[in-house]
Formats: C-alpha cells, sequence, structure tokens
C-alpha cells in the first residue's frame, strides 16, 4: 500500500521539528562560557552561534519550497513550521538579552524583544481560537514570513556586526547595523501583527 505524501511526518514537517530540535543547541552556545572552557574568542562565538543560527533558520525557506513544489502541505506543517520558527527566534532573544556579549545593546533590544514575544503569543492564539471554532488553520500570510526574514537578519547583524565592521557606532554608542535591524524588525512585527487580529478578529467573539 503506496503510502499518503501528505503524511504528518514528511520531508518539510521533519526539517520543521528539526529547527526545534536545535533550539537547546542554539542556547547551550550563548549559556556556556566556551571562550573559559576552551579558550575561545568572542568573536569566534559569534561566527559560531550565527553559523547555527543561520543553517537552522535556512531551513525555513527549504521547508516551505519543498512543500509546494511536491505538494506536501499539511495541516500539521502549517501549525509546527510557524511554532519552529517562533522557538528558534524566543532563543535568540532570550540568549542576546542575558549574554554579556550583547550588553550595549540591552537597553533598547529588551523593548524589541517584549514586542515580538508579545506580537507571537498573540498571533498563536487566534490561531488556537480560529482552530477551535471552525477548524481553520491559518497559514503565515506574505507580512509573516516578511517579518520572519526580518526577525532573522536582525539576529545575524546583532551576532555578526562587532565581527565584520569592527567598533562601527552611532553617537550613543549602539552598532548602527544592529539599530537598523531592530527598527526594521520591530516595525515588521507590529505590522504583522495588526494584520492578522484585522484579518482575524471576527472570530474573537467576547459573547462566545
Amino acid at each position: 500500500m503506496a503510502k499518503n505524501n501528505k503524511s504528518k511526518m514528511n520531508l518539510p514537517n521533519k526539517l520543521s521539528l528539526f529547527r526545534i530540535l536545535m533550539v537547546p543547541v542554539f542556547l547551550v552556545c550563548f549559556a556556556v562560557p566556551f571562550e573559559k572552557l576552551w579558550g575561545v574568542s568572542e568573536n569566534v562565538m559569534r561566527i559560531i552561534i550565527a553559523v547555527i543560527f543561520a543553517i537552522t533558520s535556512l531551513t525555513d525557506m527549504i521547508d516551505g519550497k519543498i512543500a509546494r513544489k511536491y505538494n506536501l502541505i499539511t495541516d500539521f506543517g502549517k501549525f509546527i513550521d510557524p511554532l519552529a520558527d517562533k522557538f528558534l527566534v524566543f532563543a535568540a532573544l532570550l540568549g542576546i538579552l542575558t549574554n554579556d556579549y550583547f550588553a550595549s545593546l540591552r537597553t533598547i533590544f529588551i523593548w524589541a524583544a517584549a514586542i515580538v514575544i508579545f506580537r507571537e503569543l498573540a498571533v498563536t492564539s487566534i490561531r488556537l481560537v480560529a482552530a477551535g471554532k471552525s477548524g481553520l488553520v491559518i497559514a503565515a500570510s506574505w507580512l509573516g514570513k516578511i517579518k520572519t526574514v526580518t526577525q532573522m537578519i536582525c539576529i545575524c547583524t546583532i551576532l555578526l556586526e562587532p565581527v565584520i565592521f569592527g567598533t562601527l557606532t552611532t553617537v550613543k554608542g549602539y552598532p548602527i547595523l544592529s539599530c537598523v535591524t531592530i527598527a526594521a524588525m520591530t516595525v515588521m512585527t507590529l505590522w504583522s501583527g495588526i494584520d492578522y487580529l484585522k484579518t482575524y478578529w471576527g472570530f474573537l467573539d467576547a459573547d462566545k
């Protein structure tokens, strides 16, 4: 008997699960003081973390293309794919906020991180309500996809800007490119979040 090509554990869904499994590895790289244990420099650690994050993030684009090309789109995939992205981004946000490598950005990044986390929780709640009321599984919108890309670009920029550009900073002492990408991430996070609320507000009936 032939297997259903839309089974829940097809290749795109396995790639999404891979992203989730990589989250603890990613957090360990932020938390463990490798420079003290093995004499690894800060720049090397930034590169290692960025490479892990970039490779893991690339699976997001790969699984989507495979799913569309080979008609492997499933409700499970629509659910697990954005969830995997959120876990990865949340891990990066927490790592940046808690690691002293990024202390110079902490006072502004904490607000951007809060907006990202609140938005993601709100959209996830809307997805759950929609699924519970009508069985509708909300796939990521084009704004949501752009938002995810800006988040990943922002995180990679924060990790690598000092490695590539050294001490290039603004007059306030903040890294220029990091600040620009933090602003872009924040704007797209808010914009996509408002778009989801407007589109699916009908599911949030206070009387039911």
